[in-house]
C-alpha cells in the first residue's frame, strides 16, 4: 500500500515539475541568435564608420515639424551635420575652397539613392537642418521607413527624404 502512494506522490512531483517548466519556457522570451542590430555605414574620405543605434542614441536629439505629402508630421532624429562630424567631416571655416565640391550621397535598403551638396548640412551654410529620424509623432518610424529616414524641412517634394537609409558617403567631385 505505502509504495501505491509513493508511486502517485512521485508520478504528482513529476507531472508539477514538467508543467512548471512548460510555464517557465513560455515566459521566458529570448531573442534568436541571428539577430543583428541595424548598423548605418558612414564613408567619408575612403573611411568606413558604421554606427548603431546606440552610437546615434549618444548625439544630440532634435525635433522637427514639418509636412510629408501635405501632413503635419513631427520627426525626432538627430542632425546630419552631428553625424558626419563623427564621422570625421569638418565643418565651418573648413569647408570652403576645393571642398566646396564635395557632395554627400544617402543611400536605402532598395537602392534609392540621393546627392545633397555637403554645405547643405553645415549650420554656417544654413539654417535648415537635415536630421537621421528614427521616429515620427513621437512613435518608431514605420516598416517602410525604419531604421532611419532622411528629414529635409522646407522642401517642396520629397524626393531626397531617404527611407531605410543604410549608407551615407560623402564624396568629392574631380
Amino acid at each position: 500500500m505505502m509504495k501505491k502512494y509513493l508511486a502517485v506522490a512521485v508520478l504528482v512531483l513529476v507531472f508539477t515539475s514538467v508543467n512548471q517548466l512548460n510555464v517557465f519556457a513560455q515566459n521566458t522570451k529570448t531573442a534568436p541568435a541571428n539577430v543583428v542590430e541595424p548598423a548605418l555605414s558612414v564613408e567619408v574620405a575612403g573611411k568606413k564608420t558604421k554606427f548603431g543605434i546606440a552610437d546615434l542614441a549618444k548625439l544630440k536629439r532634435l525635433t522637427i515639424n514639418t509636412k510629408d505629402h501635405g501632413i503635419d508630421a513631427s520627426f525626432e532624429g538627430v542632425a546630419m551635420a552631428d553625424i558626419l562630424t563623427l564621422a570625421g567631416v569638418e565643418f565651418g571655416e573648413k569647408l570652403r575652397g576645393k571642398r566646396m565640391n564635395e557632395y554627400v550621397i544617402v543611400e536605402a535598403a532598395d537602392n534609392y539613392r540621393a546627392v545633397y551638396a555637403l554645405a547643405e548640412f553645415d549650420p554656417s551654410f544654413t539654417d535648415n537642418v537635415i536630421i537621421l529620424a528614427d521616429k515620427r509623432d513621437g512613435k518608431a518610424l514605420p516598416e517602410k521607413a525604419a531604421n532611419w529616414q532622411i528629414i529635409v524641412p522646407n522642401e517642396k517634394r520629397g524626393g531626397r527624404w531617404v527611407r531605410q537609409v543604410i549608407s551615407i558617403k560623402v564624396i568629392a567631385a574631380n
